[in-house]
């Protein structure tokens, strides 16, 4: 019994269909993620010239700024914290649109913590905070763990600022804190009163570390930077 040829044909056609149209989507997906990263990027270059004049201004008013903190970049890193946690969930952090975000939030970070430290120049204050240094790569077992601590500390003390790095993220500010504060690769690994201990610590070890914590009523409110 012979091939009917118009069934070959028929068959090739439809295959043929199903491939071009798989081939046509991706691309259109992929165009599509090219244009989101394009878009993200422009934004975030537009955030940092923004951050760059906001930081301008509240370094100006320092005093004025309030004990807690600036509460419009402290707003804008909770927001960046949760987008942040919540993609590097989705995607992973090795995904390059979490990374950019990651320096980003990174970089703000830092400018917080200026604010504070132009804080104690101008108007004799002390703030308190922690530089809390960890890795995603699967090298530091005990991170995650100290990050919960931080995390509850955080939302206890409400002028408790915790400020999280990642290590071995490919920022100069970070390398510049890194080398400012003489840090090994032994995570995790925290700053205090810019003296670096390293290793896992209780909340009550780094209590100790601050006394001036045991002053502070505890607060059911959290409004310090969060830590990712």
């Amino acid at each position: 019994m012979s091939a009917d040829p118009k069934k070959y044909l028929f068959v090739f056609a439809i295959t043929a269909l199903i491939f071009g149209t798989i081939f046509l989507f991706s691309d259109y997906l992929n165009n599509e993620r090219i244009a989101q990263i394009k878009s993200i990027e422009e934004n975030i270059d537009r955030n940092i010239l923004e951050s760059e004049i906001q930081y301008a201004l509240l370094a100006d008013a320092a005093c004025e700024v309030g004990e807690e903190g600036s509460p419009l970049l402290i707003n804008e890193l909770n927001a960046l914290a949760r987008r942040l946690s919540y993609m590097e969930d989705q995607r992973g952090a090795d995904d390059t649109e979490v990374v950019g975000l990651k320096k980003y939030y990174s970089l703000l970070e830092i400018k917080d913590y200026l604010l504070l430290r132009e804080r104690t120049r101008q108007c004799g204050e002390k703030p308190l905070s922690i530089l809390y240094f960890y890795s995603n790569e699967g090298d530091c077992a005990e991170c995650e763990k100290m990050g919960i601590v931080l995390t509850s500390m955080r939302e206890r003390y409400d002028t408790l600022h915790v400020y999280a790095f990642d290590f071995n993220l490919d920022l100069s500010v970070i390398d510049s804190l890194k080398a400012i504060y003489k840090l090994e690769n032994r995570l995790p690994a925290l700053v205090i009163d810019r003296k670096p201990y390293y290793g896992f610590k209780t909340r009550e070890e780094i209590a100790a570390l601050i006394p001036e914590l045991a002053k502070i009523p505890p607060s059911d409110t959290a409004t310090s930077t969060r830590s990712p």
